[in-house]
């Protein structure tokens, strides 16, 4: 059998050769050719411009396509330059037909349509030369020119009877008419399938040879003649008809019938003075490229690193790239994503790695996300939001396609008092100033703190607890007050400042923070003072935008997915840069405030028992918030000064009753605070991060407060102890232990080396090792005997879920 009659010109949209054949009978034979005929004398007809059908009716009523369009690869990129995913079904890079390779152009002419640069679109002489030939043997020819079967591809013209053989004719002379040659070439060059997945010559250049057709003749690696003209003979149809049976002119797949094209096209160079005879006479069949594999091995597919693609396409929005003009190709998008935390995120909290805290979890109902941000810049390194890259994004709740909110959010809970906290350092309020834990709301309500009784918080000194205990233990109400003193809508204000940017009340959307300001966020039905301690929804990746502004110390830079977009140029065919991240700090708080905040936070991971490897200095917040009586959501927020991480814990769709593996209750210093710490240990050993540590605390605000509603605490009368004789031995302090902070063992009274280069001691008794024993604390995070006593979120029995 002989190869498809259609000459270079596809009947389908990507030109693949022979794939619409259909086994013909003699009836169909005899048919097409009388069609082929026909078509022939009507084109004649048309272009004589006589007769009925062939009048300028018919010639002005076909319309000329407008321009398409070539659909290319889009390529995201991790921060290291490797594939994260390809986007697009072809494998296409649009050149500019000024800057391909004249000998390119000329063996695809002498392949294809060797009087192209002579006929006007159509080739009368190949007309009636393939009808004759149609006609009297089984040679069946299409004769459509370079012109014509650019036109059937642009005007997507189907099946090959005669209306729209005439009408490819008429849209052909059309083309002429608009473009110029070497622009139709252009064209036709850029659309061509040339098997092996390669659509375009620079695809099939770069396939068969690894070379481009851009490079200048006479450079290096510049195509040879020989190169084009295998490239050329591929055109007509380069993969296997199952049809005629030919295998076509791919020289991977038939080696003889491509050489045996090669030749002809050679030849017809040859002719027509685009090659020297010399050149001819040495012609050697150039070495053809194994295939490559082109499968993606670091690509996103069905992995949880693809939710990253929905805060690509969210970022590609708001840079004004529509998603029609994306979806055309040729952009390059260079992401945030540092491979080595990514694969710490996914490992610290996914089920499916047997290292994570997760992996004892169920996983239809528990699920975690883990954000990790570089707080010097903005940039997300890693982002673990879910395991499937289609599903919910816990990380955001983002949808699909990058468009608004598919969920709610989570209350934040106490990781939410780092705002307020914020908040009251802007209106000089010391963290020395003391509260009263007594104290009830305007509507006689109390505010609950864990279920603790009066005698456990403040180790007794609930009506005069200071506000740096309570933030370390996670009381509620100094937080609740603070709120109803300098007012809710400041704690708003510095959440917002900070990096939250939409906050949902009980009912109802998302409030946008950054298009609103109090008038709105007081009104009732929005936000009371429990957004203080973090009743009210948020999202988690802004939430981690907020925390790291709190961990850069104050200075603000917007969390981002892309550092940089680039685009094919259609003018040099070059990657170009259309946009780059740029660094814009912006200073949300004051360095003195929270380098305050900074010494008061780096004391939580060590209460909590999760010191990171080394002593490296961190900083951290848990939260948790109710659900059923129990734990519906918990946080552990914080990092070290090169690596913001924020970590969550909850329902996975519905919100469950959280517990640990255990059976005991979960609370952010639990499963959360275990991610978060392995999270920062793997990034850091990965990275080979110095230890940096925060700046020396700076303590800041009036002690005397007039927001502070506390009792001024009493000062122990002096007592003249005798020499202690032994560690836990001294008969006094056996029997009146308060007395004796140190407790005869290690200074744990709040004495512990916070990294501040301050002893601090606050006076707590801390139940750790050298204190004369083991003290159990109701500290509501699971940490009860002998663990530093625990961090207390003592938010989450007032409500919300």
């Amino acid at each position: 059998m002989s190869p498809s009659p259609l000459g270079a010109g596809p009947d389908e949209p990507h030109g693949r050769r022979g794939e619409a054949q259909k086994i013909l009978t003699k009836v169909a034979k005899k048919r097409r050719r009388t069609n082929i005929l026909t078509a022939a004398a009507a084109v004649l007809v048309i272009l004589l411009g006589v007769g009925v059908v062939g009048g300028t009716w018919f010639f002005d009523d076909v319309e000329l396509p407008a321009d398409r369009q070539e659909v290319q690869n889009n390529v995201i990129l991790f921060a290291n330059g490797k594939t994260l995913a390809q986007l697009g079904d072809q494998n296409r890079t649009i050149v500019p037909e000024g800057k391909i390779n004249p000998i390119v152009k000329h063996a695809v002419v002498a392949a294809e349509d060797k009087n192209f640069y002579r006929h006007n679109g159509i080739d009368m002489k190949g007309i009636v030369r393939a009808a004759w030939n149609n006609f009297v043997s089984d040679d069946l020819q299409g004769a459509s020119t370079i012109t014509q079967q650019y036109a059937r591809y642009a005007a997507d013209l189907k099946g090959i009877d005669v209306n729209r053989k005439l009408r490819e004719a008429v849209i052909a002379r059309k083309l002429e008419d608009r473009y110029e040659k070497e622009d139709i070439l252009g064209r036709y060059l850029n659309y061509i399938y040339l098997g092996d997945g390669s659509y375009g010559i620079e695809a099939a250049a770069q396939n068969y040879f690894k070379k481009s057709v851009l490079t200048a003749p006479g450079s290096k690696n510049a195509i040879t003649p020989y190169e084009a003209a295998v490239l050329a003979s591929i055109i007509k149809q380069p993969e296997a008809d199952p049809n005629t049976g030919h295998k076509g002119y791919n020289p991977r797949e038939n080696f003889q019938a491509a050489k045996d094209r090669w030749d002809y096209t050679l030849n017809n160079m040859l002719e027509e003075g685009w090659i020297t005879p010399e050149v001819s006479a040495a012609r050697k069949y150039p070495k053809i490229q194994p295939l490559k594999d082109t499968r993606c091995k670091t690509c996103a597919d069905d992995k949880p690193v693809g939710m990253i693609m929905r805060h690509v396409k969210a970022e590609l929005r708001a840079l004004r790239i529509s998603e029609t003009e994306f979806k055309r190709g040729g952009y390059t998008v260079t992401t945030t994503i540092d491979p080595e935390v990514q694969k710490a995120a996914e490992e610290a909290g996914s089920h499916d790695s047997e290292s994570s805290p997760m992996n004892k979890q169920n996983k239809k109902k528990v699920q975690a996300a883990v954000i990790g941000i570089d707080p010097k810049t903005g940039r997300v390194l890693g982002y673990y939001g879910g395991d499937n890259p289609t599903g919910t994004d816990y990380g955001s709740y983002v949808n699909g396609d990058g468009t608004g909110f598919s969920g709610r959010g989570q209350s934040p809970g106490s990781s939410a008092k780092i705002y307020t906290l914020a908040a009251a350092l802007r209106e000089n309020i010391s963290f020395k100033t003391t509260w009263d834990g007594t104290k009830k709301r305007a509507n006689g309500t109390e505010i609950s703190n864990a279920g603790r009784t009066p005698g456990d918080i403040c180790r007794g000194r609930i009506e005069s607890c200071d506000l740096e205990t309570s933030t370390i233990n996670s009381y509620n109400f100094p937080f609740y007050w603070i709120a109803d003193e300098i007012g809710r809508d400041k704690v708003i204000e510095a959440a917002r400042d900070a990096g939250l940017e939409h906050l949902w009340p009980d009912e109802g959307d998302p409030v946008d923070l950054t298009k609103t300001d109090a008038s709105t966020w007081k009104q009732k039905g929005y936000f009371d003072n429990e957004v203080a301690f973090g009743q009210y929804h948020v999202s988690p990746l802004e939430h981690a935008q907020g925390v790291a502004t709190i961990v850069n110390q104050g200075v603000r830079n917007d969390a981002h997915f892309i550092e940089k977009v680039q685009a094919v140029s259609q003018k040099t065919g070059k990657k170009e840069t259309v946009w780059q991240a740029k660094a814009k700090p912006k200073k949300v708080f004051e360095p003195d405030h929270m380098s305050n905040l900074s010494a008061v936070m780096a004391k939580i991971p060590g209460q909590s028992g999760n010191n990171l490897d080394g002593g490296r200095q961190s900083m951290a917040k848990s939260g948790t918030w109710e659900f059923d009586g129990g734990s519906g959501d918990c946080w552990y927020v914080g990092g070290i000064p090169q690596l913001a991480a924020t970590v969550w814990v909850g329902g996975a769709g519905n919100k469950v009753k959280l517990k640990e593996p255990n059976g005991g209750e979960m609370f952010g210093s639990g499963t959360p605070a275990k991610i978060w710490e392995k999270f920062i240990n793997a990034v850091a050993e990965a990275k080979d991060m110095d230890q940096e540590r925060f700046p020396p605390r700076v303590e800041t605000g009036d002690p005397n407060h007039e927001a502070a509603n506390g009792k001024k605490p009493v000062a122990p009368p002096e007592i003249n102890l005798p020499p202690n004789p032994g560690q836990g031995q001294n008969p006094i302090c056996t029997t009146l232990p308060a007395l004796c902070p140190g407790n005869g063992g290690q200074n744990n009274g709040g004495g512990q080396n916070d990294g501040d280069g301050q002893n601090d001691g606050d006076g707590q008794d801390n139940g750790g090792p050298g204190n004369g024993g083991t003290i159990t604390f109701p500290d509501g995070e699971g940490n009860d005997t002998g663990t530093g006593g625990g961090q207390v979120d003592a938010d989450r029995v007032d409500g919300g879920g």
